[in-house]
C-alpha cells in the first residue's frame, strides 16, 4: 500500500498548533486537552499525507524520547487488516510534530531482511548452495510477474550454479480471482516434487490468458479455477505424483496455513505488490529489466567473493 510507504521514508516537520491567534486568546489555546492534541496531530497526519477517510489514525499517549525538549508518540494507521505503526517526536509544549528516520549503521538491512523470510522446505531452483539467493513474491495470474518469470530464466541459463531462486506466494486476490488458487495448487505439488513445482510455475505464468479465458467467454471465477485444477491435475499425472494426495490437497483450499504464512510475511516486509524480489536482502520491486537484475546479482556474488561472470549451462 503506497500509503504505508509514504510514511515510511518521509522525513518532515509538521507544526500543529502554528495558526495564528490574537493576544486575548493565546493563553486558552496554549495548553490544549489531550484530546484535543491528538484530534490536531490525526488531522496535520490526515491532510500532510493525504490518508483517505476509510483509514484509522490512533495516537498514543507520549513518552520519553531521545531528543531534548521532545517526547514519543507512537501512531497507528490501520486499513482493514493491515496496520503499521509509526514514531514521532512532539515538542513539550505541544506545537510541532516531527517524523524522523533513526537509522542503526551498526545493522545490515539486507541480513535484516533475509532473516525475516523463511526459505525451508521451498522448492529451490539453480544451486541450492549459491552464495546468491533471489526470492520472488509471486502472483500467478499477474501478467508483470509473468514477464519477470521469464527474464529469472533467463538468468538462470546464465547463473544457475551461482544462484538459487525461490519462490514465495503473494497473490493479488482482489484484483486476480485465481491467483490464491494457483498459490494452493503449487504448493500442494510442491510438497510432492520440487520439479513439478516448477513445470507448473513454467506452464501458468506462460499460459495466463488461457487459464483467465477471452473477454467474450465471460469464464466465471469458479470456472476459472477449474481450469487451475485440471492443469495441477495434469503436472501431476506427468510427473508421478500421488494424484489421490493432490486431489485432497486441492479441495482443501480454505486450509492453506503456507499461502497465509507466506502473505503474511510479505506484509511485513512492506511488500505492496507483484514482482517483489529480495536478492540476497535487497529489495527489487516490480518487473525489472534483466540487465538491472544481472548487475544487483554481480553485486552480491562480488560481495560474497565470487567473480559475478555467468556460465553458461
Amino acid at each position: 500500500m503506497s500509503l504505508f510507504k509514504s510514511l515510511a521514508v518521509v522525513v518532515l516537520a509538521v507544526c500543529v498548533g502554528c495558526s495564528a491567534q490574537s493576544s486575548s486568546n493565546t493563553q486558552s489555546q496554549n495548553k490544549l486537552s489531550d484530546a484535543q492534541l491528538n484530534r490536531r496531530i490525526q488531522d496535520q497526519i490526515r491532510a500532510h499525507f493525504s490518508v483517505p477517510p476509510q483509514v484509522n489514525i490512533t495516537v498514543g499517549a507520549p513518552k520519553p524520547s531521545d531528543f531534548s525538549g521532545y517526547d514519543a508518540v507512537t501512531v497507528a494507521i490501520s486499513d482493514g487488516d493491515k496496520s503499521k505503526n509509526y514514531e514521532f517526536l512532539l515538542s513539550k509544549d505541544g506545537k510541532t510534530l516531527a517524523r524522523l528516520s533513526k537509522i542503526d549503521l551498526s545493522k545490515d538491512p539486507y541480513e535484516e531482511n533475509m532473516a525475516k523470510i523463511d526459505i525451508a522446505n521451498r522448492p529451490v531452483r539453480g544451486n541450492k548452495d549459491a552464495k546468491v539467493t533471489i526470492v520472488n513474491y509471486d502472483d500467478f495470474e499477474c501478467p508483470f510477474c509473468a514477464r519477470m518469470h521469464s527474464e529469472l530464466v533467463n538468468v538462470l541459463k546464465q547463473y544457475g550454479d551461482k544462484v538459487r531462486i525461490i519462490y514465495k506466494d503473494y497473490p493479488l486476490t482482489e484484483i486476480h480471482p485465481w491467483a490464491d488458487r494457483a498459490a494452493v495448487d503449487s504448493n500442494c505439488i510442491a510438497s510432492q516434487n520440487t520439479d513439478a513445482y516448477w513445470d507448473f510455475a513454467d506452464y501458468v505464468h506462460s499460459n495466463q490468458p488461457a487459464i483467465t479465458g477471452k473477454k467474450e467467454e465471460h469464464r466465471s471465477v469458479a470456472a476459472m479455477q477449474e481450469a487451475v485444477d485440471k492443469v495441477t491435475l495434469d503436472i501431476g499425472r506427468k510427473h508421478s505424483l500421488n494424484v489421490d494426495q493432490l486431489q485432497a490437497c486441492i479441495k482443501n483450499q480454505s486450509e492453506s496455513a503456507a499461502l497465509k504464512k507466506s502473505v503474511s510475511e510479505a506484509n511485513g516486509l512492506d511488500v505492496s505488490a507483484t514482482p517483489t524480489m529480495f536478492v540476497n536482502g535487497e529489495k527489487l520491486e516490480g518487473a525489472i529489466e534483466e540487465d538491472a537484475l544481472i548487475d544487483v546479482i554481480k553485486k552480491h556474488l562480488q560481495e560474497q567473493g565470487s567473480t559475478g561472470t555467468g556460465a553458461s549451462k
